[in-house]
């Protein structure tokens, strides 16, 4: 069965025309179910009772299932979605001022092995299709504190987006279709940790690009990132930089501080030389400690200093603030805390 949040707004006419429906009923739908919020074909009432009653047989309205919220004293809220099984990815709504940001996953794991991540130490389990991406969107909007409105999104939840470029390009394709959600696309990041070649299908898609640098040199980052040993900081550089030709948008460098690892005043002033000539804004981000990573957070005041360095240096720098600490919010700890492993989690967050 077609999976109708699975399907572009063009696949969905073509599908239609193949069953013998009129192509223009595809938009008639987007609208219902995308602008409308209705699933229930009996409720589409701008279309004949004979379609309505055909077309759940046609297609399917499926949606990944909730299996646990979290809410935090901040305001986050936190989704847990099950895609397969039992097998759950993460989506998290930001509040900042006017604007909540939607964090989504591309993979259910990640094959990236960034040693402070805790999604890297689930491995990669699978890659989202993408009803299942465009599913958290949908889920998430439905279930906004207060019905606020979703303003931006980010990919930036569990998995690498670029190591499942083509269903998360068809995922924003189907968001930011007029005739159904609209997302704007310059209202969309896509972070990578470093796939160099693909940062091209971020300019390509349209949306904004976020690089997870973490280290001033190729021997550090090597430890801490292992995808800088096939793209080392020479080539993820050369690609931010013809991003930012290419578009004529800055590159958000995110820059995990790990004490004792990244975070001594010669990186800060190693990163003012690595950025030159990429227009670009840098997000400092405090480490989220988690259970047996072996790194640990700098002093607040560390992390004050070397976002003063960096803008003593003329950069716009912002120390990103940590949000639903209390309802485990990094990245594959809600997961791990609801199927009770590590057990160590909630004496750590």
């Amino acid at each position: 069965m077609v999976n109708f949040f699975d399907k572009t707004l063009e696949e969905l006419r073509e599908h239609l025309a193949q069953c013998g429906k009129e192509k223009f009923r595809a938009q008639q739908i987007y609208r219902w179910v995308y602008q409308k919020g209705i699933l229930d074909p009996e409720k589409m009432t701008n279309m004949s009772k004979d379609f309505r009653s055909q077309l759940l047989n046609l297609i399917e309205f499926k949606l990944p299932k909730i299996s646990h919220i979290a809410d935090s004293s901040d305001g986050t809220r936190k989704f847990l979605m099950d895609v397969d099984g039992g097998k759950t990815v993460e989506s998290v709504l930001i509040p900042n001022g006017d604007r909540l940001t939607l964090c989504v996953s591309s993979e259910v794991g990640c094959a990236m092995g960034c040693r402070f991540c805790f999604t890297s130490k689930m491995g990669l389990m699978r890659r989202l299709l993408p009803f299942e991406i465009v599913g958290q969107f949908v889920n998430a909007s439905a279930n906004s504190p207060g019905g606020r409105k979703i303003t931006n999104i980010v990919f930036m939840g569990m998995g690498e987006p670029l190591d499942n470029v083509a269903n998360v390009r068809k995922a924003i394709e189907i968001l930011h279709n007029q005739h159904g959600f609209g997302f704007p696309k310059r209202r969309i990041t896509v972070s990578t940790s470093g796939i160099a070649p693909l940062i091209r299908e971020v300019a390509e898609a349209g949306v904004r690009l976020a690089v997870s640098l973490n280290a001033t040199t190729d021997e550090i980052r090597d430890k801490v990132m292992p995808i800088n040993k096939k793209y080392p900081l020479t080539t993820l550089l050369d690609a931010c930089r013809e991003y930012a030709s290419q578009t004529g948008d800055k590159v958000t460098f995110e820059y995990v501080l790990l004490k004792g690892v990244n975070d001594s005043r010669d990186d800060a002033h190693r990163i003012v030389r690595l950025t030159k000539n990429i227009p670009n804004k840098i997000n400092l981000i405090p480490f989220n400690e988690h259970p047996d990573s072996g790194f640990h957070r700098p002093p607040a005041a560390e992390v004050l200093h070397f976002q003063r360095i960096l803008m003593d240096a003329g950069r716009h720098v912002l120390i990103r603030k940590t949000m639903g600490r209390d309802i485990f919010a990094a990245c594959g700890q809600l997961r791990s805390e609801m199927e009770k492993h590590p057990t160590r989690m909630a004496i750590q967050v």
